[in-house]
């Protein structure tokens, strides 16, 4: 599993993680003591909220369903359950295969923005009736990643395809993840159940 180059264009949050990581594996190596670490890699998560709550890892599909997002951005990237990392967490602490190891937690291959959409159109019908049908074009979404706060955040994403495999995990741990279609539908109930789809139009 390759690192998170932490002097390439990427986001403050992205660097963070992988310098937290790199600190535990030299901790463990100089102090541990015999201590064993075991790390679990997430991609992007998502699953049912447990309350009202505004993760952002959810935005985007509660941004579709209230119609805040209009256009999608065009980039992709993996997806996993929440329900699936805790189970992967587990099996990291008590199997003793996960020693010493990293896993990548990821239900697929990388779903752009409009993939996910048309999932909620397939799966919620009408009340997934203000998902947005189209990607805003590559070039058009870098010029306004200058004036546009949420395109600014993600432009070294843009354009790009984050793809995973658990194949690993799911090897060596017998870790399987649900499929990523009835997640995102999973998601979407629990949004529109705890009310917090509703929302006013905002363009990119």
């Amino acid at each position: 599993m390759a690192s998170t180059d932490v002097d390439a264009d990427i986001a403050p949050y992205q660097r963070s993680k992988t310098l937290a990581e790199r600190a535990a594996w030299q901790f463990v190596q100089d102090e541990g003591d015999g201590l064993e670490l075991s790390a679990v890699h997430p991609v992007g998560v998502i699953g049912p909220v447990l309350g009202p709550d505004d993760p952002p890892s959810l935005r985007l599909i509660r941004g579709m369903l209230s119609g805040e997002v209009t256009v999608c951005p065009p980039f992709g990237t993996s997806w996993v359950d929440v329900r699936d990392v805790a189970d992967l967490h587990l099996r990291a602490m008590t199997d003793p295969a996960a020693a010493g190891e990293r896993w990548l937690a990821s239900a697929g291959p990388s779903l752009r923005g409009v993939e996910v959409a048309r999932i909620l159109h397939e799966r919620l019908g009408d009340r997934a009736a203000k998902a947005p049908t189209r990607e805003l074009p590559l070039m058009l979404a870098r010029a306004l990643s200058r004036v546009s706060p949420q395109l600014r955040a993600i432009r070294p994403q843009l354009g790009q395809d984050f793809d995973a495999t658990s194949a690993k995990a799911q090897r060596l741990l017998g870790w399987t993840p649900r499929p990523v279609e009835d997640t995102i539908t999973d998601t979407a109930e629990s949004l529109i159940a705890h009310g917090m789809t509703a929302g006013v139009r905002d363009p990119l």
